[in-house]
């Protein structure tokens, strides 16, 4: 999947109504699934996970603001961000100044609807845009939110590519957001791509397509017995914007994954930033009972741009190169880390002859000759059980990709071993 196909699928994800339960979480689901294989969990309300419980479901059918007239000055049908989510229903005839506590709008940026949830506790209210309102006159209105808050489940889904050891990395990305397109869609249309490009991995790779925090705690929960097995993880949000990369740490700091993204970033603008406990699911993924090395890779960091959770953040919006580029982060990051290992040198004694095992002579004429001459010297000299490849290309300030084609080459004339 290229830029202009993940383009095209946030274009078609993005009318849907989605929240953290409900049938547009589903058809999103259903979307997805047409590109890759997804397994779906279904989660009854009620079900008790960790400190939270899974809450009723909420849907919408129709919403809307209708003057005296009929006119409908504010309408759910043009736009889902135009209803506050998990709004409980409301059928009522009210005054400007009635309805007035129940709206929603960014006086700084007059044109643009505002995006608002109430999910736990029960309210209702509508997103406008300031401009909208100030042109409202004084007088009754219609008011209509036409949705149900009741007993269902929690959706979210999971893709998994097996590989070589049954070890995981997990790749998270949220589900639960309306109609905005970076933070939300962009990182669904990524992972997609993502998962559509790995070939035999040396890890298996688990996809987590679910609702932002209670998603995550449930999925925790319900997988608690095996989280052992989850070596390494990236959520991805904010992926399309043409801002600079950013990489936020694992709460460890010095996880695997920071170290490889950090590697991987050295060559591009970009910003890394400490582990916090506010953000996405890095935060549920990195609690202290828990503690995964689990990192997040976003372009411009939430909240860190005007458009952030408003209407500003339309297709329009993301940008099919950004994408692009955050995928190409994403394969090349996981490809080190895929081949990343530490290895014992078996001939430790001074340095091994090379020649007679073919290993020079195998280099012919190649151009990088010297380049991979001195990725086996540098590989035979710290492969001590304590230095990774990583460490050796970052030590040697050789490519990662000649270090690791030196090990192989080390390996198979039995010079090294795991």
């Amino acid at each position: 999947m290229n830029g202009a196909q993940m383009h095209a699928l946030v274009e078609r994800l993005y009318p849907l109504c989605r929240s953290i339960t409900g049938n547009g979480v589903r058809r999103t689901l259903e979307i997805v699934g047409e590109h890759i294989p997804l397994e779906i969990f279904e989660v009854p309300t009620g079900t008790e996970v960790f400190d939270w419980t899974v809450p009723q479901e909420w849907n919408i059918r129709d919403a809307y603001i209708a003057d005296a007239s009929g006119n409908r000055v504010v309408d759910f049908q043009q736009l889902n961000l135009h209803v506050v989510g998990y709004s409980t229903p409301v059928s009522a005839r009210m005054t400007l100044e009635e309805l007035r506590p129940h709206l929603h709008t960014l006086p700084e940026h007059p044109s643009w609807v505002p995006y608002r949830t109430s999910y736990y506790a029960p309210n209702w209210g509508f997103c406008l845009a300031q401009d909208t309102l100030d042109a409202m006159p004084d007088g009754e209105y219609e008011v209509c939110i036409d949705s149900t808050v009741e007993d269902g489940s929690l959706t979210y889904a999971e893709h998994v590519v097996p590989g070589q050891v049954t070890d995981e990395v997990i790749i998270s990305c949220h589900t639960c957001h309306p109609s905005l397109a970076n933070d939300n869609l962009a990182g669904i249309a990524v992972a997609v791509a993502l998962a559509q490009s790995l070939d035999n991995p040396y890890y298996t790779y688990r996809f987590l397509f679910m609702p932002g925090t209670i998603g995550a705690i449930t999925w925790l929960a319900r997988n608690h017995e095996r989280i052992g097995k989850v070596k390494h993880g990236l959520v991805l949000a904010c992926a399309g914007d043409r801002g600079q990369l950013t990489y936020k740490k694992s709460r460890r700091g010095d996880a695997d994954i920071d170290r490889v993204l950090r590697y991987v970033l050295r060559e591009r603008q970009h910003k890394v930033v400490d582990f916090s406990p506010y953000g996405y699911d890095e935060r549920q993924f990195c609690s202290p009972g828990f503690n995964l090395g689990v990192g997040s890779l976003c372009r411009t960091q939430y909240a860190g741009y005007p458009e952030y959770h408003t209407s500003a953040d339309n297709p329009d919006f993301v940008s099919p190169q950004a994408m692009e580029d955050t995928l190409a982060v994403c394969r090349e990051a996981f490809s080190v880390l895929d081949r990343d290992r530490r290895y014992v040198n078996l001939s430790p004694y001074g340095e091994p002859q090379l020649g007679k095992r073919g290993l020079y002579d195998s280099l012919g004429g190649r151009s990088d000759a010297k380049e991979t001459q001195m990725a086996m010297l540098w590989v035979l000299n710290f492969s001590d059980g304590e230095h990774s490849l990583l460490d050796i290309a970052q030590r040697s300030g050789l490519p990662f990709d000649s270090v690791a084609a030196a090990a192989r080459a080390l390996q198979g004339a039995s010079l090294i071993k795991e």
